[in-house]
């Protein structure tokens, strides 16, 4: 019986890690489904924001001990809300900028928003190097919780499972229940009408695209809990939060959840009995078997065309 309780050991460990890397895939994938369900644009550089939100957090963990040492314990809180307002602002710029006159040219947003995840990394290569560089953590999100002598949970990804809860509970508010989510659905709805009833449409677009952007800048944050931050990192998670949002069934905040767990954990569990890539290969299988059945996603929902 050792042999068993030694393997729930492990098992509980590899879906704690699993819970880890689905918190940075859950809070990128609620900001692309706001962004491709509410929008309907292919946004390629979703990813790069999230790297502004890791490097954003590197910049505050160096400059707080270069010139505040004594607030090093606190930067991190910092760190998240600058993460938001910063991914959020170049988001909106981009929306201003780029996205505002591709609306109904899905392939068109493709393109350009591949294009500008391009000069994004180059923009990050030429300002940070192309070398990997982490924040210094706080001590309280170092070291483990110890529920028994064969379990080790690190400390940092409960943190982070923290702030992704606290993170989906706002976003379910702002979308259901206030005036501005109520404004966005009834633009998903039908966006005509809402023009007709005098909802100011780009201004939701550009708001949505914001908060899409900056959520996945607090999943940037979250990120250097876990690993460091280079140029490309945020495009190592663009095909995993795509496969996510799509799987979930687009603009279900219910569906996202469930089929960002259900990757992340099977991912992190099949790792431990095969190798990284043939895991990556046996989820995308899993997944593409169940969308040739449910080709709409697990959880769709009905909007008026």
């Amino acid at each position: 019986m050792e042999w068993l309780t030694e393997f729930g050991a492990i098992a509980a460990m590899q879906g704690f890690n699993g819970l880890s890397v689905f918190c940075v895939l859950l809070l990128m994938a609620l900001g692309l489904a706001i962004i491709f369900g509410q929008m309907g644009v292919i946004n390629m550089a979703h990813g790069e924001f999230l790297t502004v939100g890791a490097y954003t957090t590197y910049l505050v963990s160096v400059l707080t001990l270069k010139y505040m040492p004594e607030l090093q314990p606190y930067y991190f809180f910092v760190a998240i809300v600058l993460s938001f307002v910063i991914a959020g602002a170049l988001g909106w710029l981009a929306e201003w900028a780029l996205i505002s006159k591709l609306y109904q040219r899905p392939l068109d947003t493709l393109l350009a928003t591949w294009g500008l995840s391009l000069v994004m990394q180059q923009a990050f290569r030429s300002i940070f190097g192309a070398r990997e560089v982490s924040a210094s953590m706080p001590d309280w999100l170092m070291g483990s919780f110890n529920p028994t002598d064969a379990i080790d949970i690190p400390r940092n990804g409960l943190f982070v499972m923290a702030v992704t809860l606290l993170l989906t509970a706002a976003i379910f508010f702002l979308l259901y229940r206030s005036r501005w989510g109520l404004q966005v659905r009834a633009t998903v709805q039908n966006r005509v009408m809402s023009r007709a009833v005098g909802i100011n449409t780009k201004k939701v677009d550009r708001m949505t695209f914001a908060l899409g952007c900056g959520v996945a800048g607090v999943a940037g944050a979250a990120f250097t809990t876990i690993g460091s931050t280079g140029p490309t990192s945020g495009s190592l998670y663009i095909v995993d939060t795509f496969l996510v949002v799509v799987f979930g069934g687009a603009a279900s905040l219910f569906g996202t959840i469930a089929s960002a767990f259900s990757i992340a954990q099977t991912q992190s569990i099949a790792e431990f009995f095969i190798s990284g890539s043939m895991a990556k290969v046996l989820t995308l299988s899993a997944v593409i078997l169940i969308l040739m059945l449910r080709p709409q996603g697990l959880f769709s929902i009905k909007v008026r065309k």
